[in-house]
């Protein structure tokens, strides 16, 4: 199951960095994860200062 970014998103850009199959992108006010793309790897969890990429 692929990871989404959750409403507590603030912006940063930390987890895109972190993400090795660039399923990440700037959203309209937080990051979005292509779901297509996410390879459930986790990366974007532990780079988040605030949680927000969930599984």
């Amino acid at each position: 199951m692929a990871y989404h970014i959750t409403d507590d998103c603030i912006s940063c850009g930390a987890c895109e960095a972190e993400c090795p199959v660039g399923a990440i992108s700037e959203g309209d006010g937080k990051f979005v994860i292509d779901a297509d793309t996410c390879i459930d790897c986790g990366a974007c969890a532990g780079a988040c200062p605030v949680s927000a990429p969930q599984q």
